[in-house]
């Protein structure tokens, strides 16, 4: 059961952030996680028997507010093994490359201790994965988003995650995602290197930053491009990753214009013209996640030397949208 603390503003603190006074009325808490218990919908305003979640670590407070907190009860560290379905595409002693669905997340956090991708890579494969990434990453090298499908690796000893992880250090994998965009990307191919880091105005979204980000850069070319009533309207873009950051191919194909379909955190619902076909109009409508894939990783092994290369279709959901598009 989640412990509960209710923390009245004083005076001294009116107008100050919601985080800093949370900070120092609430001793035992540090400020970094009281703003995740923020940005979980953790907190609430008191008033008059209602309590209203309050979402913005920046909100300033009142004297004499009421503020709720809620501390999630503790959550055993050690992910359990979970017999979950596993699309394995290759395996050997050092590494294990999956073909992960949409709506799997990649590790347990906050929220989500179980039902993730290491759940399953732990009933896999038991004891063998690398206990480098933490004890609620055993194995895991490198992340794509819950609702990205697509291809991933993971370390199933110390060697081989040391030896993949310098690798995505030195930008010399091979990562190509497959996204359909609204609109079309113009040009039509190129490179997009903008730094990004959390959004100073929503704390859940990424954006392309002047000061505090890491450097990001994409290469993206178009594939194919779709009209309806005789105007471009979307497009299969591959884009190769020479950094990986988070939401990266979200936030740079957002920043063309052309975010990608499906995606609420960085593009609107997309409109589709009045004699837009009813099957595809449907099926966008209803699409419930970013168009999103990992269609290619490539890398050397880090124990052979050998190279690896593997590739996965657009999955069904995906598909369907395209040649839906196509046929247009």
């Amino acid at each position: 059961m989640a412990e509960q603390l209710v923390y009245t503003v004083p005076e001294s603190a009116d107008g100050e952030r919601l985080d800093k006074a949370l900070a120092a009325g609430i001793a035992q808490l540090s400020r970094s996680r009281l703003k995740a218990l923020i940005e979980a919908g953790d907190v609430a305003l008191v008033k008059g028997g209602v309590h209203a979640t309050l979402s913005d670590p920046s909100r300033t407070v009142k004297s004499g507010e009421r503020i709720r907190v809620s501390l999630p009860a503790p959550e055993d560290p050690v992910p359990k093994a979970q017999s979950l379905p596993l699309a394995v595409v290759y395996e050997d002693d050092a590494l294990i490359v999956v073909d992960k669905p949409a709506g799997l997340i990649v590790h347990p956090a906050p929220g989500n201790p179980d039902n993730t991708l290491v759940n399953a890579l732990i009933a896999h494969c038991g004891e063998s994965l690398s206990g480098i990434g933490g004890v609620r990453r055993p194995g895991i090298v490198h992340r794509i988003d819950k609702d990205t499908s697509g291809l991933l690796v993971a370390a199933k000893n110390d060697a081989a995650h040391a030896g993949l992880a310098e690798q995505f250090a030195r930008h010399s994998i091979d990562r190509v995602y497959l996204a359909v965009t609204k609109g079309c990307p113009a040009p039509p191919s190129g490179r997009i290197a903008g730094t990004i880091g959390r959004n100073p105005k929503n704390r859940k979204k990424m954006a392309i930053v002047a000061r505090g980000g890491k450097p990001a850069v994409t290469h993206y070319t178009t594939r194919e491009r779709f009209s309806l009533g005789g105007k471009p309207f979307a497009a299969l873009v591959a884009c190769r990753l020479e950094t990986g950051r988070t939401h990266q191919v979200r936030v740079h194909l957002a920043s063309l214009g052309t975010p990608l379909i499906g995606d609420p955190l960085y593009g609107r619902a997309l409109k589709l013209p009045k004699d837009a076909p009813e099957e595809l109009a449907h099926t966008i409508a209803s699409f419930g996640r970013q168009a999103l894939h990992a269609h290619r990783l490539g890398f050397d092994h880090p124990a052979s030397g050998e190279r690896l290369d593997f590739e996965s279709a657009l999955p069904d959901d995906m598909a369907k949208i395209v040649k839906l598009l196509r046929a247009a």
